[in-house]
């Protein structure tokens, strides 16, 4: 590839919030590392290209191994993690520029705390009270 999607910066910052890979007793292959399960979730999801589609070149397993750790991740809480891990750095850096952040009802309900709205009258009610 043209440029690395996992660079060493973002893997130092990731790796310690990842899971240990689990013993295998029995034996068995060896497993695909975290960076490489990480580069093929960046690139499916930078790409939306199907898990099945992943270029043998980016070295990071099959489609199913990746799709697995992403599930497995997903199940362990890591992902906010590493959200709240990049936003600190960036913010530190002062790089996350809010000046261009929107914020709308679809994104953030109030579904318990906001104001209940007075009830609506129905329009076949409007209409037979108009009617007398």
């Amino acid at each position: 590839m043209a440029f690395t999607l996992v660079t060493d910066e973002l893997w130092n910052e990731i790796e310690p919030l990842l899971p240990p890979e689990r013993p295998k007793p029995k034996g068995g292959r060896p497993p695909v590392s975290n960076r490489a399960c990480l580069t093929g979730i960046v690139f499916v999801l930078r790409t939306g290209m199907p898990w099945r589609m992943i270029p043998a070149e980016l070295g990071c397993g099959s489609g199913v191994i990746c799709w697995r750790r992403l599930r497995d991740w997903t199940a362990a809480g890591v992902w906010p993690r590493i959200l709240e891990r990049l936003l600190d750095l960036l913010g530190r850096e002062d790089k996350i520029d809010l000046s261009r952040a929107v914020i709308d009802s679809a994104s953030v309900r109030a579904v318990f705390w906001g104001a209940t709205p007075d009830p609506t009258r129905r329009t076949g009610a409007k209409k037979a009270a108009n009617a007398t």
